[in-house]
């Protein structure tokens, strides 16, 4: 499991400086066009899947992303293993230039997360969880040489870096900054009856799951649509941390590689 960690990381890491470099580019216009559901795709997003395919291709296990959504489930549902990959989760914000982007890879193995790779290009953070390993952050920064994974291992800070206090840090809810909507205002509203103090952190992409995991948040609810390529690497994450993502309706942790890939409602805590 450590070499597939080692695989992924690598391949986050890559993928980050080659989205980095066009995110810089001042000549650069990201090429976007849009796709079905008119969402955007961004030259970077081209440019990270093929880096981490790169890198994932010569392991045979199959990989599910935006790419392959439409893969049969009669083919998918035969895979004992497979990486869920997002190659820049929070194209949105990519587009704006906030800096709250995402690399997600993961591995799903048994149905069960065994392990989760999250890389924030801008800010050089780099997340991650394995069986063994449990949920660890370092700051990888991205315009230097990246360290060896052997050396990420032993510097990395285990997760949550720190224990919340409510009399002192009051409750934080985080929410996404490009997809507020009644529900969730709800949802904040009714837990502002129950803690005295609830303040809201607004941000994009995979972050507001890390941000969870590492404890600077209590809660982040996501009462709109996303795809398993969007909260696997994450949840992995949250769940070695240990904390969790449970669908609203079941109560259970959220499932992947169903025949429908769009997730339910959650909340992560």
């Amino acid at each position: 499991m450590i070499q597939l960690l080692s695989t992924a990381i690598k391949a986050a890491l890559e993928a980050g400086r080659d989205i980095l470099a066009i995110y810089t580019d001042p000549a650069q216009d990201f090429g976007i066009e849009r796709k079905a559901d008119n969402s955007p795709l961004t030259l970077a997003d081209k440019a990270s899947h093929q880096r981490i395919m790169q890198h994932l291709e010569p392991l045979g296990i199959p990989v599910l992303s935006e790419e392959g959504r439409h893969i049969p489930y009669e083919e998918r549902c035969q895979w004992d293993a497979l990486w869920i990959v997002d190659p820049l989760d929070g194209t949105k914000e990519f587009i704006k230039k906030n800096g709250e982007f995402t690399v997600n890879i993961a591995l799903l193995r048994g149905g069960s997360l065994r392990l989760g790779v999250i890389y924030v290009p801008v800010l050089g953070d780099l997340y991650f969880s394995c069986e063994g390993v449990g949920a660890r952050k370092l700051n990888v920064p991205c315009g230097e040489e990246f360290p060896s994974v052997e050396k990420i291992l032993t510097d990395a800070q285990p997760l949550p870096l720190r224990r919340r206090d409510e009399a002192v840090d009051g409750f934080v809810v985080v929410a996404s900054r490009s997809h507020m909507n009644f529900e969730t205002e709800t949802y904040i509203g009714e837990l502002r009856r129950q803690h005295a103090d609830v303040r809201l952190i607004s941000s994009g992409s995979s972050i507001k799951m890390c941000l969870v995991a590492e404890g600077e948040a209590d809660a982040y609810p996501r009462f709109a649509p996303t795809m398993e390529w969007d909260t696997a690497a994450g949840q992995a994450i949250v769940e070695g941390a240990g904390f969790s993502v449970q669908n609203m309706e079941t109560g259970r942790p959220l499932e992947y590689n169903k025949e429908n890939l769009l997730n339910p409602w959650f909340l992560v805590e």
